[in-house]
Order: structure tokens, then C-alpha cells, then sequence
């Protein structure tokens, strides 16, 4: 208080007499405190502590004898911030951040009086500008501008968050280092007796607002927009990403009570209050009602007034309110008997289907889409609605120009009902999916196929655009071409920038262009940088002559797995050679069932169950289509021509002492102590196959520490189980 005091005064705009002032007061108060120190108190016996270096305002010092880091703040700055924010933020980082930072103490120095800090020395080095917004993004925080994070579930704000202040220790964790708190945020009420355990339930979801804002940056960018906020969200909590899922905006409303260790909470009421006091949000409004009638007019209210939360909803839950009475009543098998949910009416509307668009998946799906007349539905207005597919089209008997009844699924989703037949025009036609789109996709005018068996029309072309995000991120994932650093987010900026709109177009960057690319936005831009573009280029580089298997899996050729494409290469030497494959030609021709047995021609390959008529089907339509054929014109203009490094067509012509695992397969398990992937590299090598599932077939079973239910299996089955010294020795 008396610091605060002496530097509330001021001297107005007389900088000079108010910094005097300030560093006057902080010799007086530290020697009132008693905390005025000198050099031999901090650092004991120690004669030459390791200069760590600092920035403008401080000096930082390592001190070996107690393995801690001294910090010197040089007046009159303290930090930027002033002696008491200061002093502020040290206690703000230690609760929020586990700092574990120690104010020592004033040491007079020629220039003025230094606060003099401590804390644990973490040994480690600089993070990226990239790694320290993927730590914030991990942590809940948003980035509102330069250096700045905001939580906005917690309502913290943290500045001056740059490479000083975190620490890359050597197993990739970023530790905080006197981050610069601006707000702290809500904490816990602290008169509210809180619990040792408490598990809430609730529900994530997206605003209705800030999914809008959402879909409209996507679109500006290039990008895809989602259809509605439940999906949004579903596929956004399946992101392995963690980064991607910090830039959804998502929410939460808490709902219900699990475990639980802590004072007791006699009512609904009181869990309320308990989440209150932690600034947990919760589901609301809530209704208490004593009688049916009461029950019912909620209801109805809620009913009525659910198109105005700002989310989707689809009913409202009715429980107990006393705990001890719920208790009473127990549980069935599948639910509570003190609960249940009563489910709202969706509402339904009749408007036009004037047209139909066809779009594109990231998977090559062709998904139908009704164009409606808008109509008020539910709280919104809705001009369109997922037909699904072609079959769901003709079940409904949907035609063009015909008047549908249409409702909100779940009170989400758009959906066609059906069809008003009263109102159909008298030429009207069935809808046919592949005449719609003239047999193209409408995205690359590629060809499109319907595989046997399922609904979907799918484009067959490598270097579809719709397709580009995903097909860059298979074609660089570690199974494929393993180009390090090219995930997802990098996809995704390389097609939103224009960079790239099939994955050949990589080979076209440089390593300018790709340390340029900007991962943000516009107003909050992010920089790939040239570490990592060198890095992207010099994997590009390698890809260039990676084996045919590889290749062939990169390429995401229908029904053409890791597998298949192990076989495929084994039977062709080259990618051209592939592509007027005489052996998938023979196996599309005799359609019997055991051909591959019985065809002399085939008999000699000893081809294996991976490859058979949908494979042989798929690789031939995709190189016999225009899109096939100008992915091998531009493999040629780029200098690539993938060839087999496990070519062995003829099994009885090749030399087996040097394939001493040829025809074995095994199946592996446990920890081994290499990467799985490397060991079956080393087993293919020498003519081995490697199974995911134990079977009769199986040969081996390669197990290492650990092991469950393969390991359990094969001893069921009398597969002999090794150890990873064995198959080596196998290997020779």
C-alpha cells in the first residue's frame, strides 16, 4: 500500500521527475520491508554466476550452486509494465502458469534500484514463433494481435509472448517464462467451498453466429463451408490437429454431475451454484415446477422461445430436483428414472425444388444438394438441404420443380421430407445423378464411377481440385511420400493461397514461396518460415525417387491401399508399365472367381488376395482416363518415373537365398525396438509380408513387450510367436 500510495501521486507529463519519483519510493518501501539486498545475499558463495544475457529492461543471471535463474530488472522499466504490475504479475504467473517465481528482493545499482526475481532454471532452447502459438492454441487461447492471447473461457489475456518467454526443453514441452498477464481472469469464488473431484457433463457445440462468421472466413479463403453447426462441430472434435480445433469456435454448456468428492449438494440448485462459482457455463433457462400443469407450460416455453438461444435444440429435460430423491428412484439398464427428455415436434414448411447442385467431397464423393425456394423453418431461413445421394433421390421419387416438404433434422439439418404429388407438373422426369453432371465431375470435368455395392458417384481423378486439400495431405503423409511439415494446415493454406491445386503442383514451389506462405489469416498472419520450408523442398527432393509402392499409395487411386500397392509394385517394374499392366488386364477378362489359380497366364505371379478385379478395374479406368493420362504427362515434365523396389513377378525365376522370408507372413505386436513401419520394411525387404489380423495363415507373430490379444490369439491358433532377435536371424 505504501508503494501504491507514493506512485499514485504523479508528475503529470514531467517523465524525468516521475521515474526520480518512483525509483525514491521503491529504495524507501524496500528499506521499510526490509528487502534491500546485497550481491553476496543472492548469490551466496558464488563467484561467477553464467550471464544468460536479457533484453532491454533486465539482465538475467544462472546460478549454479542453487540451479535457479536470478533476474535483474534495470530502472526504471520493471518489466515495461511499472513496479507494482510488476510485482502483480509475478503472482499472477505463478497461480496461473505454475512459475514458481520468487521476488528476492531491491538491489541499489548506479542507474537506480533492480528488482532482483527468481526461479527454477529449465534447461533448453528458443521456440519458434510457430511452436508458441501451437502451445497458446493448445492451452484455449486466441491470438488477438501481435504477441497477444486472449482465453476467452477464461477471460485471461497474456502480452509480450515471444520467443523469450518460453523454453523448448528437450522433449518438445514449452515451458512459460514470466508471461506478461494483462488480465487474469475468472477464478473460483473463493467463499464457495470447492470439491477435491468434480467431473461436469455438458454438451460442446457451436453458436449459431459464430459458426456464420466461420463458414464466411472459409469462403473467402477458398475453402470449404460446413453445412450446419452440428457438423461443424462433430468433425471438428474428431481433429487430430490441436491447432485446428482452437481456431473452431467452439462453446460449452454444462448440463449434469458425475463423480463427484466434496461437500454435499442436496439439490439441482446447488450444483447450479457450485458451477456458477467456478465460471463454469452452464445449460439454461431452467424452469422449477411443483405441478404437471406448470411442467407442461415450460415446456411449451421453452418450446417457443428456443429458436431465440442462439443455438440448436430439439427438447427439453425434465428431472428431479432433490438428489436424495433420485437416489430413490435409481437407474434402469440404459437410463435414470428420475429423468427424461421430451423431444419437440420438428416444424415443417412446403417450398420449391427449383434445381439441384452437385458438389464435390474432399473424398471425391459427388453429394446432390436441393435448391429451395427459402423458407422460415424452425427460426432460420433455408434455401438448401442434402439430398445424400442418388438412391435417396429416386426412393423419394425427388424430381426437379416439384413441391417438397421440408423440416430440420435434430433441429439442425435441412431435409427433404418428401414429395407433395398433388403439386408435381405432369412432364416432370426421375432424376438421374450421372445425366445431371453429363457423366463429369463437375469440379475437374474428370470421370466419375459408382463402384458395385455402394450409392455414391465418386470422381476417379488424382488431380481433382475439390479434392486438393486432402489429396495433398495423403500424398505427403508418412506412408506415401513422407514430405515432413506438409499436414493438413499447410494443405490447406497452399490451396486457399492459390499455391497449389493438385498435389504435383508441390514439385512446382520453391523454397521462397513456401517460407512466405502464410498459415493465418489476412489480419493475423502466421509464416511458414525458411527452416521449414528448407525442410518441405529437401523431402520433395527425396520423394522424387521414392519406390513405385509408395508412389502408387500416394496417389489415393481408389480401392488401391498400402497393400495393394505393395503388390501391384512387385508385380510391375514401373509406373508406365502399370499403366498397360497385360496382368490386370487378364484379370478384369476372366471373371472366375479362382482365376488367378486356374489362368495360365496368371498362374506363374502367385498373386496374392490384395490385388483382384476391383483393384485391376481401378487402376486401368484411372490411367486409361484423361485426368491418368495427364498425370503421366506430368510426371514426365517433372523428371519422376517411380519404379519397383520390390519387383519379383516370377517368384520361381528369382534366386530365393536372397529372399529368405519370401512367402511368410507374419503379423507384429508390442513394442519393438525399432518403428513398426521400419520393421515391416525390413521383413518386405527380404520377401516377407506383414498382416495387421493373426490368422491360420499367418506364419509368425513377431511380439515384443507388451502384446495382448494378437499374442493370445496366435497362441489359440498354434502360430508360432518370436521375438524381434529371431526374425532378424531369419533375415540373415
Amino acid at each position: 500500500a505504501r508503494l501504491a500510495n507514493d506512485l499514485g501521486r504523479g508528475h503529470g507529463t514531467d517523465v524525468q521527475e516521475r521515474l526520480r519519483q518512483e525509483a525514491q519510493s521503491i529504495l524507501e518501501w524496500g528499506a521499510d520491508a526490509d528487502r534491500i539486498l546485497t550481491s553476496e545475499e543472492i548469490f551466496g558463495t558464488e563467484e561467477n554466476p553464467a550471464l544468460l544475457g536479457g533484453q532491454s529492461e533486465h539482465t538475467v543471471f544462472h546460478s549454479k550452486e542453487s540451479n535457479s535463474v536470478i533476474k535483474f530488472t534495470i530502472p526504471p522499466y520493471f518489466g515495461a509494465q511499472g513496479a507494482i504490475d510488476y510485482l502483480r504479475n509475478i503472482e499472477s504467473c505463478n497461480r496461473l502458469f505454475g512459475d514458481n517465481i520468487h521476488f528476492l528482493g531491491i538491489l541499489e545499482m548506479e542507474q537506480g534500484p533492480a528488482f532482483v526475481i527468481s526461479q527454477p532454471f529449465v534447461e533448453g532452447v528458443e521456440p519458434t514463433l510457430d511452436e508458441i502459438a501451437t502451445w497458446f492454441e493448445n492451452n484455449g487461447y486466441q491470438s488477438t494481435g501481435y504477441n497477444r492471447w486472449s482465453n476467452p473461457g477464461t477471460g485471461t489475456e497474456i502480452a509480450d509472448a515471444h520467443t523469450g518467454n518460453l523454453i523448448k526443453t528437450a522433449d518438445g514441452e514449452l515451458i512459460p517464462i514470466d508471461l506478461q498477464v494483462l488480465t487474469e481472469g475468472n477464478l473460483p469464488n473463493p467463499q464457495f467451498p470447492l470439491p477435491t473431484l468434480l467431473e461436469v457433463r455438458g454438451e460442446i457445440f457451436m453458436p449459431n453466429e459464430a459458426f456464420a462468421a466461420m463458414n464466411a472466413e472459409r469462403d473467402e479463403q477458398g475453402l470449404a463451408t460446413f453445412a450446419n453447426p452440428r457438423n461443424a462441430t462433430a468433425g471438428t472434435l474428431k481433429q487430430l490437429d490441436p491447432k485446428i480445433v482452437a481456431q473452431r469456435p467452439l462453446a460449452f454448456l454444462a448440463h449434469g454431475l458425475g463423480a463427484y468428492e466434496g461437500p454435499e449438494l442436496p439439490s439441482e440448485h446447488d450444483f447450479h451454484a457450485l458451477l456458477d462459482a467456478l465460471g463454469i457455463p452452464r445449460n439454461q433457462p431452467v424452469f422449477t415446477v411443483s405441478t404437471l400443469e406448470g411442467l407442461l407450460e415450460s415446456v411449451a416455453r421453452i418450446n417457443h422461445d428456443r429458436h431465440d438461444l442462439g443455438y440448436g435444440t430439439d427438447g427439453a429435460v425434465v428431472k428431479l430436483l432433490d438428489r436424495r430423491e433420485r437416489e430413490q428412484l435409481g437407474y434402469t439398464s440404459r437410463a435414470p428414472r428420475w429423468a427424461a427428455a421430451y423431444k419437440f415436434l420438428p416444424e415443417q414448411k412446403e417450398t420449391r425444388l427449383h434445381s439441384v447442385t452437385v458438389q464435390v467431397g474432399r473424398t471425391g464423393v459427388l453429394t446432390p444438394v436441393a435448391e429451395l425456394d427459402p423458407v422460415l423453418v424452425s427460426g432460420t431461413t433455408v434455401s438448401r438441404a442434402t439430398l445424400h445421394n442418388e438412391e435417396e433421390i429416386q426412393r423419394k421419387d425427388i424430381r426437379l420443380g416439384d413441391t417438397v416438404i421440408i423440416e430440420k433434422a435434430g433441429e439442425i439439418i435441412p431435409a427433404v421430407v418428401k414429395v407433395v404429388l398433388e403439386k408435381r407438373a405432369p412432364d416432370s422426369k426421375p432424376f438421374s445423378l450421372f445425366d445431371h453432371v453429363g457423366g463429369q465431375c463437375p469440379s475437374c470435368h474428370g470421370p466419375i464411377s459408382k463402384e458395385e455395392g455402394f450409392v455414391a458417384w465418386r470422381c476417379t481423378n488424382f488431380e481433382c481440385p475439390a479434392q486438393a486439400v486432402s489429396k495433398i495431405k495423403q500424398f505427403a503423409s508418412r506412408k506415401a511420400l513422407d514430405i515432413e511439415g506438409v499436414g493438413e494446415t499447410v494443405a490447406e493454406a497452399l490451396v486457399s493461397r492459390g499455391l497449389c491445386r493438385t498435389p504435383l503442383d508441390l514439385f512446382t514451389l520453391d523454397e521462397a514461396t513456401l517460407g512466405g506462405l502464410n498459415l493465418g489469416t489476412d489480419d493475423e498472419p502466421r509464416r511458414f518460415g525458411e527452416k521449414n520450408a528448407a525442410k518441405v523442398i529437401e523431402a520433395l527432393q527425396q520423394a522424387r525417387s521414392k519406390p513405385l509402392a509408395r508412389w502408387l499409395y500416394a496417389m489415393g487411386i481408389r480401392q488401391v491401399g498400402e497393400s495393394a500397392a505393395k503388390e501391384l509394385s512387385r508385380l510391375h517394374a514401373t509406373l508406365g508399365e502399370l499403366a498397360k499392366s497385360l496382368i490386370l488386364t487378364e484379370i478384369l477378362k476372366d471373371t472366375r472367381a479362382d482365376a488367378k489359380k486356374k489362368n495360365e497366364l496368371l498362374i506363374p505371379y502367385a498373386i496374392t488376395g490384395d490385388v483382384g478385379p476391383a483393384v485391376a478395374e481401378s487402376i486401368l479406368a484411372f490411367f486409361q482416363s484423361e485426368a491418368g493420362n495427364h498425370v503421366l504427362e506430368r510426371l514426365t515434365a517433372l523428371g519422376i518415373d517411380p519404379s519397383s523396389a520390390n519387383y519379383l513377378p516370377k517368384a520361381a525365376e528369382v534366386d530365393l537365398s536372397a529372399m529368405p522370408l519370401a512367402g511368410k507372413t507374419f503379423v507384429l505386436t508390442g513394442t519393438l525396438t525399432i518403428d513398426r513401419d521400419e520393421m515391416k520394411r525390413l521383413i518386405e525387404e527380404k520377401g516377407g509380408k506383414v498382416s495387421g489380423s493373426v490368422s491360420a495363415k499367418t506364419h509368425f507373430v513377431v511380439a515384443g513387450e507388451g502384446g495382448g490379444s494378437k499374442r493370445d490369439k496366435a497362441i489359440q491358433l498354434n502360430v508360432p510367436v518370436i521375438d524381434e532377435d529371431t526374425v532378424r536371424a531369419m533375415m540373415g
